[in-house]
């Protein structure tokens, strides 16, 4: 009865990996590895044969559709964005179709649950007691909360002070659910340092803990895990988009902080005839600590375990990271986003604060959906500059999360420019 009802409620989502990227050490090139602390080496092993196990296990997979399926609601639906196509085409004279991947309708508001419900299996299959994570938005901190308290473990996450802030409702959503929320008040007091504590708390704690990373980065196999839990996103895109318009998108765009949704929906069109755009956060400029735009405004170093595209100063430190929306506040890049910036595969954009609140703005208005400020960057370079595009062309974008937890932030915003 499940395989019939897994069968008809989701697209087939292949959790094992399906290329040779990366390679048998973790490497996208030039990019990814691990580089961590001695303690965590035996760790990392582990979870690297446990998660290969798993991958290739189809009871495992199993279970995470079925619990993708009545727990998180998927499939997501493709919905085409007719009222904001009409707008571009009176703007720019630019006729698209307009389809956004609806990732805002999966249970918690936020992609990050595909990867959360994948990762806390795996933690149960190793027989782990307690989980820890990082979070920068609250969403995947919120997604973690979720499905520990659908689990019954118990978590503790790791937050910057300053997200706190400004992801209030967020924050009550975790305790709400039983969750620690640890305010994390070292350096910039966001993501970046919030991932530094959940790694201190790791070391510490190796035997009974689990660590679910929420982005394509850390140390392999992470950005290997996470692609493959978070490519349920494209793999079903591509196939709807087949049944639905008959052919493949010209473009697909993402935002990119880590970059886990771009990669999400990147995946399962690597091999196609189409554009693959990925958006970064622009901040209030291209200057030191002004931007949180890896890829455009930094360059080749190590950070948490990885090699990667980072954000660094003169003397090769990591420097800070800004940007108005949470989830994108970090200064590095998962490396498989640094290998098809490389290879030219990908394409990697920056849009500022002022023009993703604009976006925020203007697609709540004209569509009865209010995105995530991450989100909003990729629609704002969409409404900026359809003239990238030709008539006729179907564009897809990635709607990776829901505008609710930006809303204060937002109105605060508003009062602070018209006092």
């Amino acid at each position: 009865m499940m395989n019939a009802m897994l069968h008809h409620a989701t697209t087939p989502h292949p959790l094992r990996k399906n290329d040779a990227c990366p390679d048998e050490r973790g490497h996208f090139g030039m990019y990814g590895g691990r580089y961590v602390a001695e303690t965590l080496m035996p760790l990392l092993l582990q979870l690297e044969q446990e998660w290969h196990k798993a991958s290739d296990d189809d009871d495992f997979a199993q279970q995470f559709h079925h619990h993708a399926a009545t727990f998180i609601g998927r499939p997501t639906p493709l919905y085409e964005a007719t009222r904001l196509a009409a707008h571009i085409k009176e703007q720019s004279g630019i006729d698209l179709t307009i389809v956004f991947k609806r990732e805002d309708l999966n249970h918690t508001g936020a992609h990050k649950i595909n990867n959360c419900l994948g990762q806390i299996l795996l933690a149960q299959r190793m027989g782990k007691k307690r989980i820890i994570a990082e979070t920068g938005a609250g969403q995947h901190g919120v997604a973690t909360a979720t499905v520990c308290a659908r689990f019954g473990l118990p978590c503790c996450i790791y937050m910057g002070e300053t997200d706190i802030k400004r992801q209030e409702p967020n924050v009550f959503r975790m305790k709400l659910m039983g969750a620690e929320v640890r305010a994390v008040t070292s350096g910039t007091r966001t993501l970046k340092d919030a991932l530094n504590e959940a790694l201190r708390d790791w070391v510490a704690n190796v035997e009974d803990t689990f660590y679910i990373i929420g982005t394509v980065a850390g140390p392999h196999p992470y950005p290997l895990m996470v692609r493959q839990l978070q490519s349920v996103i494209g793999t079903e895109a591509r196939a709807q988009c087949l049944e639905q318009y008959g052919r493949i998108p010209h473009g697909i765009l993402a935002c990119v902080g880590g970059g886990s949704n771009a990669i999400g929906i990147f995946h399962a069109f690597r091999d196609d005839d189409c554009r693959l755009i990925g958006v970064e956060a622009g901040g209030r400029a291209l200057t030191q600590g002004d931007h949180a735009a890896s890829i455009n405004g930094g360059e080749a170093g190590i950070l948490h375990g990885n090699r990667t595209y980072l954000l660094q100063n003169q003397t090769g430190q990591v420097s800070d990271a800004h940007s108005i929306a949470a989830g994108l506040d970090y200064p590095g890049v998962g490396p498989e986003h640094a290998l098809l910036y490389d290879t030219g595969r990908a394409s990697y954009v920056t849009i500022n604060d002022e023009r993703a609140l604009h976006a925020f703005h203007l697609v709540s208005r004209l569509e009865g959906i209010i995105p995530a400020l991450e989100t909003s960057h990729a629609l704002a370079h969409l409404i900026d500059n359809p003239h990238e595009f030709n008539d006729g062309d179907l564009i897809m974008l990635n709607l990776s999360g829901r505008g609710d937890k930006d809303a204060a932030t937002v109105s605060e915003l508003m009062q602070d420019t018209a006092s």
